[in-house]
């Protein structure tokens, strides 16, 4: 099997370009953020359970997931939350595995994920990198590409996040995209460690 790789950084710190550079040099790239509203719009079994947990409004007309209405009423309800994660998460395990099974050629695949645990600790990863950003610019990042958010309202969703001391815990490389230094050469050098498997 390939070397398993998992990318984690929260809102705004750049994880999703992080993995876009690993993609441009070859290297397959799952994202569970992406793949879950995926499954969350296209797998039925799937929709049907979360409409037996949320009711019928979790689902526009048009059959597309009603995420602002679903975010709203997981937001103060953990339990509900947690519920919905207990549908969601298995499927993407699944997803994920069919996926590997796919590309079990390659030295090694990245798998993105906002949430994860370090590895090897209930997961098949075998290198976290978290990419590392302050949290200003996270903001600023966040407000630049989603204007209609406000400062505060990133800043709520950060402090819901993992903590970056937290988050660095359990890294075994941090990428850091804080403007002062260059991203791709960080991205090349943990591609030629990979690559050398």
């Amino acid at each position: 099997m390939s070397l398993q790789i998992g990318i984690t950084g929260g809102i705004g710190s750049g994880k999703s370009l992080v993995c876009r550079i690993f993609s441009a040099l070859g290297v397959p790239v799952y994202s569970a953020d992406d793949r879950a509203k995926w499954l969350l719009n296209h797998d039925e079994k799937l929709k049907k359970t979360v409409e037996a947990l949320l009711g019928a409004e979790a689902y526009l007309p048009d059959g597309s997931y009603n995420r602002p209405w679903v975010a709203g009423k997981v937001f103060n309800n953990p339990i509900l939350l947690r519920e919905l994660n207990a549908i969601v998460h298995p499927r993407v395990g699944e997803d994920t595995q069919a996926w590997l099974k796919r590309h079990k050629k390659a030295r090694y695949v990245v798998k993105e994920a906002s949430i994860m645990a370090k590895a090897g600790q209930n997961n098949s990863l075998d290198k976290v990198v978290v990419v590392h950003s302050p949290i200003d610019l996270r903001v600023a990042r966040v407000m630049q590409r989603d204007p209609q958010r406000s400062a505060t309202e990133i800043q709520d969703i950060i402090a819901r996040q993992v903590s970056d001391e937290e988050r660095l815990k359990i890294a075994d490389y941090v990428i850091y995209n804080d403007d002062s230094q260059l991203l791709i050469p960080q991205v090349w050098q943990l591609h030629q460690l990979f690559s050398k498997r």
